[in-house]
């Protein structure tokens, strides 16, 4: 087969790739961020008033979700490809639809916080999981796009939640229950009856794909094969030492910085937003609509930056200018005092903040190898994420709205931050390239490669135990 012939039967398989996994992913994603930020119109449609919980109660019950939600994300991902992605994934769906149900049914902050607690313990695995198991589907430059395609979600969650909300609301007193039990009972539902049909539709491996030819599942394996030599063996089993490899790459602890900045300011837009219109002088159902536009802009420019990123294969350059719409959005809503202003402040601020992170997700996944080091690095990008998560919760409190000056200092002091970061990272690992092409035949003389037999043992053991430390892993920038 041609060159040419091959590039387009590769075309063809990636097209039937995405097709076959990305829908999926993209609604357990968006019913992850739904489910998680429902309380945030919950709370505009009158839950802490109902349940007579103070600002600091309905922080706690905000916060809470993360704790069980963080300790979850690494033993999760260590165990995806032992349990299989087919069950493991679905079961967390379908139980955390059980827990969103739940919330509608409680009738005090006590009740509340412990099924928050729960929620988080189910709900941690999925955005890591996500990520580790496309990239075992993907290669390294394809990736940013593909968790931009699921992640974008979480944007049009916020879009759609507020819209679903408004809706929803008006179900107030029907069985007796108010208007923001049913938007979590509702919402539930539907995310259970999603995790049981993901049963039937998610495939573990590349060889498990259905509606795809023996050809192209072919493809899509060597493909993988070449792009990841180390995480494609059959050699490449759970170490302890993977973990402790993970957390020893200056590379990880830098996006693992660069995680727990960006988290603090996402969560902050994604759980506090509606709050934040609401406060500016809003009606209830007006806010839930006004809500919609910023998070629908946050969609357009995360597809667009993370095909950019992939094009240009390239992640230092795609966060630092997205990040900059954000340092442009907060500048604007702590300079002003009109709350026109200030609203529209939010359509630079969201996808200033939300864009980013399919390509930091990426960055993080594409230089670690073999899996479990990965699965290892992508967990630890998350726990980051969710530990900024935590921080955001108590950093909006209504005595100081609506300018929320000292948040809004310490979002865009984050964000200069996240550029700042970015920029260091990639000249770390630019040098850490250049050091590997140096030092190639020093890092490969325990192997023996020059004496190797005809399967490759000594090889393909280097590239097991070496992972993106091999000389010939090159390191995204």
């Amino acid at each position: 087969m041609g060159e040419a012939d091959l590039k387009k039967l590769e075309k063809q398989a990636v097209r039937r790739l995405d097709f076959a996994i990305l829908p999926m992913m993209t609604m357990f994603y968006l019913l992850s961020f739904l489910d998680r930020a429902n309380i945030g119109n919950a709370r505009v449609a009158g839950l802490q008033k109902d349940l007579g919980m103070s600002d600091r109660q309905y922080q706690v019950c905000v916060t809470i979700l993360y704790v069980p939600y963080i300790c979850a994300e690494l033993p999760s991902n260590l165990l995806l490809r032992k349990i299989g992605p087919r069950y493991l994934m679905p079961s967390l769906l379908t139980l955390w639809g059980l827990m969103v149900a739940l919330q509608g049914l409680v009738t005090s902050y006590s009740g509340l916080v412990v099924v928050r607690a729960f929620l988080g313990l189910v709900e941690g695995p999925m955005f890591p999981g996500i990520v580790l198991y496309l990239s075992s589907f993907y290669t390294r430059s394809e990736l940013a796009f593909r968790v931009a395609v699921f992640f974008s979600s979480a944007s049009l969650s916020g879009a759609f939640s507020g819209l679903l909300a408004a809706a929803i609301i008006n179900m107030d007193g029907i069985s007796g229950k108010p208007g923001w039990a049913w938007i979590f009972i509702l919402e539930g539902i539907f995310s259970s009856l999603v995790g049981i049909l993901g049963f039937f539709l998610i495939p573990s491996t590349p060889q498990d794909l259905k509606f795809i030819t023996p050809q192209l599942k072919e493809v899509l394996i060597r493909r993988l094969e070449k792009d990841k030599p180390s995480s494609m063996s059959d050699e490449d089993h759970f170490s302890f030492k993977e973990v402790f490899r993970s957390l020893k790459s200056p590379h990880v602890l830098l996006v693992f910085a660069i995680f727990y900045m960006e988290g603090t300011v996402l969560y902050g837009q994604a759980l506090f937003l509606p709050s934040i219109v609401n406060q500016l002088g809003f009606s209830a159902n007006k806010t839930q609509l006004l809500s919609v536009g910023p998070f629908a802009g946050g969609f357009i420019v995360t597809l667009t930056a993370s095909l950019f990123s992939d094009r240009i294969k390239s992640r230092a350059i795609p966060t630092a200018l997205i990040s900059i719409l954000g340092v442009i959005g907060f500048a604007i809503y702590l300079s002003s005092e009109e709350k026109y202003t200030r609203y529209g402040s939010l359509f630079f601020t969201v996808p200033g903040v939300y864009a980013a992170v399919p390509p930091v997700s990426a960055w993080m996944a594409n230089n670690s190898e073999p899996h479990y080091r990965r699965a290892t690095s992508i967990a630890l990008g998350f726990v980051a994420t969710n530990a900024g998560g935590i921080t955001s919760t108590w950093l909006f409190p209504t005595s100081e709205a609506p300018r929320y000056r000292k948040t809004t200092i310490i979002n865009l002091t984050f964000t200069i931050l996240i550029i700042v970061g970015a920029g260091i990272n990639s000249l770390l690992l630019n040098h850490m390239n250049k050091q590997k092409v140096k030092r190639r035949d020093e890092i490969l003389a325990p192997y023996n490669i020059d004496s190797d037999d005809e399967k490759g043992t000594n090889a393909r053991r280097a590239w097991v135990e070496l992972g993106d430390r091999h000389p010939d892993f090159k390191y995204s920038l």
